[in-house]
């Protein structure tokens, strides 16, 4: 299991709009320029990228997700506190 995960998100308000936003990026839209366009984080502005973390830097239901996926993935949305992610694993590591 990594220790580390370099990722990005596209944070918005509700379930049916990060559907929406993930059946986008399956259709051959940019995640990064969907997160510029949509985000309501202010990790859009550079594309979603939230950088590298580790183990409890996240709440717990992005970070559960985040460290079950593999290097180039997209989740499905995540429900946290803040609204609806979609999560993309750019690198892994340990």
């Amino acid at each position: 299991m990594a220790t580390k995960i370099n990722a990005s998100h596209i944070l918005v308000k509700t379930q049916e709009e990060a559907q929406q936003l993930l059946e986008q990026i399956k259709s051959g839209k940019s995640f990064e320029d969907l997160a510029k366009e949509k985000s309501l984080c202010p990790s859009g502005k550079k594309g979603g990228s939230l950088g590298w973390f580790t183990h409890g830097q996240m709440v717990r239901e992005f970070e559960k997700a985040a460290f079950s996926m593999k290097k180039g993935q997209i989740s499905q949305p995540v429900k946290t506190q803040f609204g609806w992610h979609l999560i993309k694993v750019n690198d892994t590591w340990g």
